[in-house]
């Protein structure tokens, strides 16, 4: 009895540290290089937003295992790595979901590159939305004060 009380509370215990150890992108199929994208700084550079001076890995396997806490570590901002995460939450279901992430599971997936590259939105101008701001000028009621 109390070896197999001791073997659940071991399995118990070490499930959720086990699975925390291991990664999705580990167990994800690494991509064949197509066309003229035949290197990470080649991919990298075909997604735009400087992200070839941001990240330099030489192997392609080495590459397409690439986790975010690796991103993380390399230095790769926030703003790169944080590309569409509702949409890999929804569809991939992965935890870390940024820009080069995003665009290495769409070269994975078979996407071709202009549908799913593009820049950064530019920095909004003008403060604040809604009724009161129309074409980068604040309206003011008429009411008296």
């Amino acid at each position: 009895m109390s070896s197999t009380l001791l073997q659940f509370s071991l399995r118990y215990f070490t499930q959720p540290f086990v699975r925390s150890l291991q990664s999705a992108a580990l167990t994800r199929p690494v991509p064949s290089p197509q066309g003229r994208i035949k290197t990470p700084q080649a991919f990298l550079k075909v997604i735009g937003r400087s992200s070839e001076t941001k990240l330099s890995i030489d192997s392609w396997e080495a590459f397409w295992r690439t986790s975010g806490h690796d991103l993380k570590k390399a230095g790769v901002a926030v703003k790169d790595r944080r590309y569409v995460e509702g949409w890999l939450l929804r569809h991939v279901r992965l935890s870390v979901a940024r820009y080069i992430l995003w665009c290495m599971e769409m070269f994975r997936q078979g996407t071709p590159l202009p549908k799913f590259v593009h820049e950064a939105k530019p920095a909004k101008k003008i403060r604040g939305r809604g009724p009161r701001v129309q074409h980068g000028k604040v309206i003011r009621s008429r009411r008296a004060r």
